[in-house]
C-alpha cells in the first residue's frame, strides 16, 4: 500500500524536476529590430554568433526600416534596436519608448546608378545638385519608400533641394529592403540612395555604380536603443541590455573596424563608441 502512494509522487517528482530542467535549458530570446542594411551588408552574421555564445543568449533578427524598427518598440514587440535614423531616434527615446541610446558605429550614403550615366551625375560633389540633375532629366530613381532610415534621408535632400518627385512617372517606390532595392535598380537601371555597407557587399551582383559620394549630407550613423521596460513590462529588458552593452564593447568595436576589409578593401563601418555625433564625418 505505501508503494502505492509514494509511486505517484515518485513520478511527480521526476517529471517536476524533468521540468525545470527542461525550462532552464530553453534559449533565453532576445528580439533585435533592425535596419536591413545590417542584414544585408552582413555584419549581423559575424556579431551575433559571438554575441550568443559568449551570453547564451538567442537573438531573433527582425531586419526592417528603422521606420518600422521603431514602431515595433512603440508596441513592445522587440527588447532592443539597431537604427540609423537620429531624428527619430530622438523622438522615440523623448516619447518614453527606448532608453539608453548609445552610438555605435557610422558609414555613409552613396548615390548609385549605371555606368552609362543618363542623368549626368557622377563625379557631382553636392548630393543636392545630383537630386536635382536626376529630376531635371527625369531620370530613373528608385526609393525604399518605407520609413526607413535610408528613406528618411533620401525625403530630406528631396525637401532641401525644393522639388517633390512623389507621383512622378520617373520616380517608383520599392517597399522594399535595402539589398532588393538596389536589386530593383540594377535591373531597371535607375538610381537610388544607398547605405555604403549594402552597396559593396552586393556590388558584384548589381551592376551599378557609386556616381556621387562624399558630401557631408550622407553620413549615416547607427545607435543601439533598448525598449524601456517601463513601458513595456514584459520586454526581455536584462537580454536587450546584454545585447547593447555588447555593441559598445571594445571586442565588437573592434571587429566593426575590420568588417569588410579583407574583402572590399575597406570597412563597411567605422566604430564609434563613446564618441559625439558632433564628432563624425570631420
Amino acid at each position: 500500500m505505501r508503494q502505492k502512494v509514494l509511486l505517484p509522487w515518485i513520478i511527480f517528482s521526476m517529471l517536476f524536476i524533468h521540468g525545470i530542467s527542461f525550462v532552464q535549458a530553453q534559449p533565453k530570446t532576445i528580439i533585435l529590430a533592425t535596419t536591413t542594411s545590417t542584414q544585408d551588408s552582413g555584419l549581423l552574421d559575424v556579431l551575433i554568433p559571438i554575441f550568443e555564445k559568449n551570453t547564451g543568449y538567442f537573438v531573433k533578427t527582425i531586419a526592417v526600416g528603422s521606420g518600422q524598427a521603431m514602431a515595433m518598440g512603440q508596441k513592445g514587440e522587440a527588447d532592443v534596436l539597431l537604427v540609423h535614423s537620429p531624428a527619430a531616434e530622438k523622438k522615440f527615446v523623448a516619447e518614453g519608448y527606448g532608453i539608453n541610446r548609445r552610438i555605435i558605429m557610422h558609414n555613409d550614403f552613396v548615390i548609385a546608378g549605371p555606368s552609362v550615366d543618363s542623368a549626368k551625375i557622377k563625379g557631382e560633389k553636392s548630393a543636392l545638385e545630383a537630386f536635382k540633375k536626376i529630376a531635371r532629366e527625369r531620370a530613373l530613381f528608385l526609393t525604399r519608400g518605407d520609413n526607413s532610415g535610408t528613406n528618411l534621408k533620401e525625403k530630406t535632400i528631396w525637401k532641401s533641394t525644393g522639388i517633390n518627385p512623389e507621383g512622378e512617372k520617373w520616380y517608383q517606390q520599392t517597399g522594399l529592403g535595402m539589398g532588393q532595392t538596389l536589386s530593383v535598380t540594377a535591373e531597371k537601371k535607375g538610381h537610388t540612395l544607398a547605405d555604403r555597407g549594402t552597396y559593396l557587399a552586393l556590388k558584384k551582383k548589381l551592376g551599378l555604380d557609386i556616381l556621387v559620394e562624399g558630401d557631408a549630407i550622407l553620413l549615416n550613423i547607427y545607435h543601439v536603443i533598448e525598449v524601456n521596460p517601463a513601458k513595456w513590462p514584459k520586454v526581455n529588458a536584462p537580454g536587450g541590455k546584454a545585447f547593447a552593452d555588447f555593441m559598445v564593447l571594445k571586442e565588437t568595436q573592434g571587429i566593426i573596424k575590420t568588417f569588410g576589409v579583407d574583402k572590399f578593401g575597406s570597412p563597411l563601418f567605422f566604430p564609434d563608441a563613446g564618441k559625439k555625433e558632433e564628432e563624425l564625418g570631420k
